[in-house]
């Protein structure tokens, strides 16, 4: 990318719009209570030549986990089929500004396609600014995609519980105050309430502006003031989405050694012995 490893800007994208090295993607998500469509919401409104990612079916449907990270195989089946091949540049975006983009940045980079940038304030902030959006979806080729999984990038639970037992990495929860205390209630029925012993919690709200941007490099090294920059870290949050966000912002400060949990609560809150901590740190 030509403005910033992991951030593109509004202008910037708006002229390389038809660079054909360029591949858009719109990767929004809400969580179900949302009762949004949005799929549907595409098909109404997309920034030209945008392809639709959808994080629940671009996933593992071999796992009971929501949206689990594919295959392999499957990653790049997708890829190829919506166009999205080696030499591509790609620019990923979602609706609420930045929320689910991180996620699937994350993705493309643990399938080894660094040449990935997050759309800073996504459609947001591009309609508040009356830049052009269509509705006709992209015409679609084929191409290669050559993957090779960077395991560096990703944490599985017993990876995790290593972690939080011998403290060799810093585990950092993307959820609410609440939730990380344990003080309000987990979303999902019948999911304990609590926190990974040992992490830190940085609300992944806190990193974005009301227009959907990720705050300044001097307002995220101050929420991340806590981190040792020489240490790994392992982000979480509820599901594995707002994990990404964490990634993002900590790679755009520059920390080198960040993988995010897959599984997040969804998968450690469902096992009765995993240890859980509750209350203020």
């Amino acid at each position: 990318m030509d403005e910033s490893k992991h951030l593109v800007s509004t202008d910037w994208l708006e002229a390389h719009l038809k660079a054909p090295d360029l591949r858009i993607i719109d990767a929004s998500w809400y969580m179900a209570a949302d009762a949004r469509d949005c799929q549907a919401e595409y098909a109404g409104c997309h920034i030209a030549g945008a392809r639709y990612f959808d994080i629940d079916d671009i996933s593992d449907k071999r796992s009971a986990l929501p949206h689990m990270a594919p295959p392999v195989e499957k990653f790049v089946s997708r890829m190829r089929a919506m166009g999205i091949g080696d030499g591509h540049r790609v620019v990923i975006y979602d609706s609420a500004g930045l929320f689910s983009a991180a996620r699937v940045w994350w993705m493309f980079r643990l399938f080894g396609k660094t040449d990935v940038a997050v759309l800073d304030g996504g459609l947001k902030k591009w309609l508040a600014e009356g830049r052009p959006v269509e509705d006709t979806p992209p015409v679609l080729r084929d191409r290669h995609f050559t993957a090779r999984r960077d395991a560096n990038l990703v944490r599985d639970v017993t990876q995790v519980a290593a972690s939080s037992k011998l403290k060799d990495a810093q585990i950092i929860d993307a959820r609410s105050a609440g939730r990380f205390t344990g003080q309000d209630p987990d979303p999902r029925p019948g999911m304990r309430s609590g926190r990974i012993p040992g992490s830190s919690n940085v609300h992944y709200a806190a990193l974005i502006n009301d227009n959907g941007t990720l705050k300044d490099l001097e307002e995220l090294r101050e929420l991340f003031a806590h981190v040792d920059f020489a240490k790994p870290v392992i982000t979480t949050c509820g599901s594995g989405v707002t994990a990404g966000i964490l990634a993002l912002a900590l790679a755009r400060l520059g920390h080198k050694n960040v993988s995010v949990y897959d599984g997040s609560w969804s998968e450690w809150g469902m096992y009765s012995d995993l240890l859980i901590e509750m209350g203020p740190v």
